[in-house]
């Protein structure tokens, strides 16, 4: 049986705010593993184990740094709570959780809410560390209080960037320096007039959100607004687009193919409605598929993929859909055969469209297959004359349908 790994957290307090069980292992180690500001925490006096630095990139070398020192003591330092966004995801990930015995220090996180009398369980955490800083957009809401993990010194000032050319100018950010160690420090301002372009690498910013007048609200459910995405009239509108979305009924970890992708407008809300959902929008046209880039950075969810070709030739190799979206290309020859096939029992295919050609195929699947059939029309107030009249939009049938199993 493979010997047990040790993950041991520590703060910026260093050994001194270690508890005892953790010094236990960190003494008792023969080779200490970690980057070299934790591994300089450790006086070689009470910990004289071998220290070895991650290299980079860090992912790929864990399997064969542990390899090396097998059947010797390791001992893995970490950050605060190795489970926190932590070095201790990757090692179950590559060596099996059962191989760990992971020794928790409190996380920057419960530092931040202890220092500014946050209710932990009230506050959502963003990490910026090796993900874009799109990402944070989609946390965005009046009112919401949150607490982002810097990439590096310079996270603050672009963070208060982002935050001023979105709307947000009027958040209050607050950036806690070396938390819980001697060298603490508060940096106090609104993004409107953040004067520090660089701080301490290792910080925690916490955002009181603010949108500033006349920002476009964006909302936590299906339906934005029209106005929030950049088209060239490829759009799934609003009310049809919620209307879609409670039809695919995204879940957390699941994946949509949006096939006919447009602007993404169906992809981008549905991995909006959780951070583990996943989305691949599938566009021929290589200017709407730089379009749906840039929405999807725009409203918060830059790891949207997007696969530029014609469906279904593109649809090959895609990693297997819980869900498929087809909001264009019907009459392609082969696209509702291929997306059918490649659905697995239990996942739901929901088409739309606008046209009787469609139409007609959406009918003979709906025939042999079931589902639900329906047709969503819409009509706004418009003026007429000094009057105000109904204008209707060009009316949407939809067919939507979860697979079953084979009998």
């Amino acid at each position: 049986m493979n010997a047990a790994i040790s993950v041991v957290g520590i703060g910026a307090d260093g050994w001194d705010g270690l508890p005892e069980s953790s010094r236990r292992v960190l003494r008792a180690a023969e080779v200490l593993i970690g980057a070299p500001r934790q591994l300089g925490l450790l006086s070689a006096d009470e910990c004289p184990g071998e220290r070895i630095a991650w290299p980079s990139p860090l992912r790929p070398a864990v399997r064969g740094l542990l390899a090396a020192h097998e059947g010797r003591a390791v001992a893995v330092l970490a950050s605060g709570d190795p489970s926190f966004y932590g070095i201790a995801r990757t090692l179950a990930e590559t060596t099996g959780a059962d191989r760990l015995r992971v020794h928790p220090h409190p996380s920057s996180v419960s530092y931040a809410c202890a220092r500014l009398g946050w209710p932990l369980e009230a506050v959502e955490t963003v990490s910026l560390v090796a993900r874009p800083l799109a990402a944070l957009s989609a946390a965005l809401h009046p009112g919401r209080r949150l607490l982002v993990l810097g990439e590096g010194p310079g996270t603050p000032a672009e963070v208060a960037a982002l935050l001023r050319r979105t709307g947000w100018g009027g958040t209050r950010i607050r950036v806690l320096e070396q938390l819980g160690g001697p060298a603490e420090r508060l940096l106090d301002a609104t993004a409107a007039d953040w004067p520090h372009e660089r701080t301490d690498a290792l910080h925690v910013l916490a955002l009181d959100c603010v949108r500033d007048p006349g920002a476009l609200r964006l909302g936590a459910a299906a339906g934005l607004p029209d106005e929030a995405y950049e088209h060239d009239g490829q759009l799934t509108k609003r009310y049809v687009r919620a209307a879609t979305l409670a039809a695919l009924a995204p879940a957390p970890g699941e994946l949509l193919w949006d096939v006919g992708g447009g602007s993404g407008s169906i992809g981008i809300e549905w991995m909006r409605t959780h951070r583990d959902c996943r989305a691949v929008a599938v566009e021929r046209s290589p200017e709407r598929a730089a379009r749906i880039t840039r929405n999807a950075d725009a409203l918060g969810v830059p790891a949207l993929r997007v696969v530029t070709g014609p469906a279904p030739a593109s649809l090959d190799g895609l990693p297997t859909p819980d869900a498929i979206f087809i909001g264009g290309g019907l009459t392609a020859p082969g696209l509702l055969d291929a997306c059918w096939d490649a659905l697995p029992a239990g996942g739901r295919l929901v088409a739309n469209t606008v046209t009787l050609e469609s139409e007609a195929l959406l009918a003979d699947r709906y025939r042999r297959h079931g589902g639900e059939l329906i047709r969503l029309a819409v009509s706004a107030a418009v003026p007429v004359g000094g009057f105000t009249g109904w204008r209707q939009a060009m009316p949407v049938t939809q067919w939507s349908v979860t697979k079953e199993e084979e009998a």
